[in-house]
């Protein structure tokens, strides 16, 4: 079964054709992160702006570049929540229009079911049950996933995602967007322990986090080295900053692998390229003799492959949409 996807949640256009879930024919993105670089974040209207643009030859690209023709999908999976309302509008209501004028079924994806998804692509072995950690600018959830289309939520983040977290340290330390990759990239070979951080946790919910005192922590470090005229080592900073955001994911992680009985531990989100958490929840699990899958890198940031890959299984499972869906900035894994 092949499967046009469309991808628009935040600032990258995106489609793809997938066959089966787990091969990908084609896979086009048009990234505007060159333009969002200038105000330092994106620009939500900006974005809506540039997808209505781009949408039309991404599409266009990703049927011919694999030798189809419409005539040759056989149904149209698109992103629909959660993500900025404006730039899932655009490609919801092109997804709706295609799947009317071609006659095929159109089918609603939910962005983090689809983040976990990326691993079916990168792991043609992969299966349910298994435990997820889906880490991103704007989510920080710890998911049991029973089956394709059977979440349930058992961890989340309190305030802040991990990746606003590493985002907004890296914008105090005048580090460019998208901060978390460059705060990555910078402090690589920096001193992990030269600076000390909180390590925070959520009382009566062992499993949930909160990042936003990390964050506060880490402004408030940062201002006050300037107001002594003091300088700090960014790549050290990064180094430390990095490590308790990661040593809070995976702590977490494996206390409820542990508890609820997981030996298969999956990892998805745009935060699934930070190399420092790659490497702990490898050793975490080469430790506990548990299965590590993680994304391939390309697979890791907003994609329209994993969409077409997580389109699959809700296709299977009978989810299918009318010319009424609509976009949802909110909208739980397990609704």
């Amino acid at each position: 079964m092949k499967i046009l996807a469309i991808e628009s949640s935040c600032d990258e256009t995106a489609a793809a054709v997938v066959e089966d879930g787990r091969h990908v024919l084609s896979s086009v993105i048009s990234s505007q992160v060159a333009e969002h670089i200038l105000y330092g974040g994106v620009v939500p209207e900006i974005a809506s702006r540039r997808h209505v643009e781009a949408i039309t030859p991404v599409v266009r690209e990703a049927v011919s570049s694999c030798g189809l023709t419409y005539d040759d999908i056989d149904a149209v999976a698109v992103t629909h929540a959660p993500g900025l309302i404006g730039a899932l509008l655009v490609g919801v209501n092109f997804a709706k229009g295609l799947s009317l004028s071609l006659d095929k079924p159109l089918i609603p994806v939910h962005h983090l079911r689809s983040h976990i998804a990326s691993n079916y692509i990168t792991h043609k072995e992969l299966e349910p049950p298994f435990l997820a950690l889906v880490v991103s600018g704007g989510h920080s959830h710890i998911v049991e996933v029973r089956d394709y289309t059977d979440f349930s939520v058992i961890g989340r983040t309190r305030d802040d995602a991990a990746g606003e977290c590493m985002d907004k340290a890296a914008r105090a330390l005048g580090l460019p967007y998208p901060g978390g990759l460059n705060l990555d990239k910078i402090s690589a070979d920096g001193n992990s322990d030269a600076y000390k951080f909180p390590r925070p946790t959520v009382s009566g919910s062992e499993y949930d986090f909160s990042f936003s005192g990390l964050k506060t922590a880490a402004v408030n470090l940062i201002h006050n080295a300037s107001q002594k005229g003091e300088e700090i080592s960014i790549k050290d900073f990064g180094a430390s900053y990095i490590k308790a955001v990661v040593r809070s994911l995976v702590e977490n992680t494996e206390k409820a692998a542990k508890a609820l009985g997981y030996k298969k531990i999956v990892i998805a989100g745009g935060v699934s390229a930070n190399s420092v958490l790659r490497r702990e929840m490898t050793k975490l699990c080469e430790k506990n003799g548990f299965e590590l899958y993680l994304p391939d890198k390309s697979l890791c940031g907003d994609n329209a492959a994993m969409v077409g890959s997580q389109g699959y299984y809700e296709y299977l499972s009978g989810k299918r949409a009318d010319m009424t869906l609509n976009a949802k900035a909110t909208m739980g894994i397990d609704e």
